[in-house]
């Protein structure tokens, strides 16, 4: 029976008045708006041991509100998901799919695919043209074997087979590598670039297979006038929409004072513009919306705006009413018998064994070897949303049928399924380093006491939030610099954090660090602005006498600890400069920001397993205060009570004792004859550390009214920059003390906590392994 849409209402009287909501379109899609977020939050939560994608979790959430599961009950289907409300439903899902469309051309770099090379772009050829052959030849197989495909004509449904089989969804495969820490190994970089390709070669023959079910039941002229406007719209978007955008970026810069909400509401316009453009072709509006993404410039200030404006209402809302859409569509059930399982087993098979090998072969005789040539085939095997957008069109267009349909989606979700256990299973890179088995340190590796021939080159990694405290962290590595060419060398690896999200910001950050470069390789192109945390510490490094190296981690924040830790054991660093999860925002305002729980928690995973010592750095702007004067010398005080963490923070405080820092070194002495080997320890290294640097200011303290008295009053009294301590100190006084921060210690969180006191804090612990 035909549905009377013109009599269907968007609001209800509600229920007082004896109105059911739900027979009303706008209660109706707040219902299963919400019924579909808790479906796939819930399953992505289970799914999340396994590392898989939040992909995986809203095609199955889908499939589970649909026909094969929940849906097989028809007063569930009836009462949630009536026929009338499909309609309502899959045009706000198509808007979110437009909109991410628009997201995923804005990730796609077109430059960076040019410079991707010839390996890169000749793996994703093999990657798409083995597969798509072996679609072709199974759409020849299921055209006989499944009931109603043999009415399709052959040019729609083979290329539309072909192209369901030769797919990599990009923006899955980035967030899989980044779990697997891939991303800036040669194979996550090849993985990227070939998956980019194969992208933009998918999305031609995609446009080319609408094109031709567009024309299928028309003259052939159609198809051929639907493909040529196409190509014309492209050209148009290239050559007259992107210099347009340009400027449009450039006036949304730092460098303009302009209100840019103008130019975002612009943008958003020719998003939709662009699809309805496209739909009047004859394509697909998503073809338009991707097209334009690709105009954004990439990398700067607008492309990041625009992504922080959008991506989290459409990934996070929108999208997954689109995943929903499409599992009322599947259903499992059509697929009966013993036959029709084993066509959806050969489905999966000509679909791994092309995509795999294929790549493979080509990978093989790049000179990769047998097991990253293998992983990778497996990388570029990943499908997602890509695939799924690819079959609601062959149905949507009547080249898929609901049997069809099902066997192509259960492959999507089994092939995306199997990446992440299968890579882990073949592919072991050099990313776990066998830690050395004696402990890092500062003491006696770099001491200034050794003569100049026998010292090692000092090696820090200095690991950084964002670019609000690189003034403060390089003030301190100036500290630390070599005061002359005779004194051991400085190395700095600098190391910018960035927590992995399923938000398409993460993707852009993957771009930038594969300009940046890993391991820590300065590239500089002319013509590519750089990312203020890279620039800033190349400028320095350019004037200092420290050789800085930088790179960019990108990771979920529960295991960013194996970012940090492996560089540390790879580059043999004897300290590593962690940023304290509550950063200072102004000296005006001497507030302390805090990131949150889980950048404290990433602190405590390198202090308790790094084999080399950690410094936690609380910065309250470090060296501001001084730029004013620039001849004003920094003053530094190490607060000395005794143990083998204070006296690796009296061996780096060494390092700061020259002509641009005024060093105090204030050791605490209290009332007691016992002698033992931490103290004569301790005295050995005070004594060493006058003999060498006779500009030391050095106090005794007799401590009566408590130790940390002393240290309240060293951070209110504002004589000092920096006060610098170690983590665990020889001393009982302490042990009851109520801990804040655990990680800094008792002194460091007390100078931490205390309100009124203006000083940075360095907090250095020794290593807790191998000891």
């Amino acid at each position: 029976m035909a549905l009377n849409f013109t009599n269907m209402r968007t609001s209800s009287d509600g229920a007082w008045q004896g109105d059911n909501p739900l027979h009303h379109a706008f209660p109706l899609l707040i219902v299963q708006t919400l019924l579909i977020l808790f479906v796939s939050r819930f399953l992505a939560f289970l799914l999340k041991p396994l590392r898989q994608p939040k992909v995986i979790a809203e095609i199955l959430g889908g499939i589970l509100l649909g026909p094969s599961a929940l849906g097989r009950n028809k007063d569930f289907l009836e009462i949630l998901f009536p026929s009338w409300s499909t309609p309502i439903l899959e045009s706000v899902a198509s808007i979110g799919l437009l909109f991410y469309l628009f997201l995923v051309g804005l990730e796609l770099d077109l430059i960076s695919i040019r410079r991707s090379g010839r390996r890169a772009i000749s793996i994703a050829l093999a990657g798409i043209s083995l597969p798509f052959f072996f679609g072709v030849g199974l759409a020849f197989f299921t055209r006989k074997v499944i009931h109603g495909e043999n009415k399709v004509g052959y040019p729609q449904l083979l290329v539309f087979t072909g192209v369901a089989l030769s797919i990599t969804a990009f923006p899955v495969l980035a967030r899989i590598l980044a779990e697997l820490k891939l991303l800036t190994t040669r194979v996550g970089e090849t993985a990227m670039a070939a998956a980019a390709f194969n992208d933009i070669a998918a999305w031609i023959l995609l446009a080319l297979a609408v094109a031709l079910a567009g024309g299928s039941h028309k003259s052939p002229l159609v198809s051929i006038w639907v493909l040529i406007s196409g190509v014309g719209f492209v050209v148009f978007q290239l050559t007259l929409v992107r210099p347009f955008m340009n400027w449009v970026a450039k006036r949304c810069s730092s460098d303009h004072d302009l209100v840019d909400e103008a130019y975002i509401c612009l943008t958003l316009a020719g998003v939709l513009l662009s699809g309805f453009m496209t739909d009047m072709i004859g394509i697909h509006a998503i073809f338009g919306a991707f097209v334009f993404g690709l105009t954004i410039p990439k990398g700067g200030e607008f492309a990041a705006r625009l992504t922080k404006r959008i991506e989290d209402f459409v990934s996070g809302l929108l999208l997954p009413l689109y995943f929903a859409s499409s599992g009322l569509k599947t259903d499992v059930a059509k697929i009966q018998g013993l036959r029709a399982w084993g066509l959806v087993a050969l489905v999966i098979s000509v679909s791994c064994t092309g995509k795999i090998l294929g790549t493979f072969l080509v990978a093989m005789l790049f000179m990769i070897p047998v097991r990253e040539s293998l992983a990778l085939g497996v990388l570029m095997n990943t499908k997602g949303l890509v695939e799924l957008i690819v079959l609601n069109i062959g149905k949507e267009k009547k080249i898929l049928n609901d049997e069809m349909f099902a066997i192509l989606t259960l492959m999507a979700v089994f092939t995306t399924f199997m990446t992440t256990p299968a890579v882990m299973a073949i592919y072991k890179p050099s990313w776990d380093v066998i830690a050395s088995q004696t402990p890092r340190l500062l003491q006696g590796q770099h001491s200034p006491t050794k003569p100049a021939h026998r010292r090692k080159d000092l090696r820090i990694l200095a690991c950084v939030h964002g670019p609000g405290s690189v003034p403060s962290l390089i003030n301190l590595i100036e500290s630390v610099a070599p005061a002359s060419q005779h004194s051991s060398p400085l190395k700095v690896y600098v190391m910018h954090l960035v927590e992995l999200t399923d938000r398409s910001s993460s993707i852009m950050m993957v771009h930038r660090a594969r300009k940046n470069g890993f391991p820590f390789i300065n590239r500089l192109c002319r013509g590519v602005s750089q990312d203020q945390i890279p620039a800033a510490f190349e400028a320095y490094g350019q004037v200092g006498q420290v050789t800085i190296r930088h790179t960019t981690a990108i990771s979920a924040l529960s295991t960013m600890q194996e970012d940090i830790l492996h560089v540390a054991e790879a580059k043999t660093v004897s300290l590593v400069i962690l940023p304290f999860n509550k950063q200072w925002r102004r000296e005006e305002e001497k507030e302390m920001e805090d990131l949150g729980d889980d950048w404290k928690r990433v602190n405590q995973r390198v202090l308790s397993t790094a084999n080399c010592s950690v410094a936690l750095f609380v910065d309250r702007g470090f060296g501001s205060r001084r730029e004013r004067g620039a001849a004003t010398p920094k003053r530094v005080c190490i607060l000395f009570l005794g143990g083998p963490d204070d006296r690796e923070a009296l061996e780096f405080g060494g390092r700061l004792a020259h002509s641009s820092v005024m060093l105090t070194v204030v050791k605490c002495i209290r009332d007691s004859l016992e002698q033992n080997h931490e103290k004569e320890l301790d005295e050995a290294a005070v004594a060493e550390l006058r003999r060498c640097n006779e500009s030391v200011e050095y106090i005794e303290k007799v401590v009566t009214g408590g130790i940390a008295g002393t240290a309240v009053s060293i951070g209110l009294s504002g004589e000092y920059d920096l006060v610098i301590v170690g983590k665990e100190q020889q001393n009982s006084e302490l042990a009851g003390h109520q801990l804040e921060h655990a990680e800094l210690g008792q002194i460091g969180d007390i100078l931490a906590s205390s309100p009124g006191i203006s000083s940075s804090v360095l907090v250095i612990q020794t290593p807790r392994t191998g000891t």
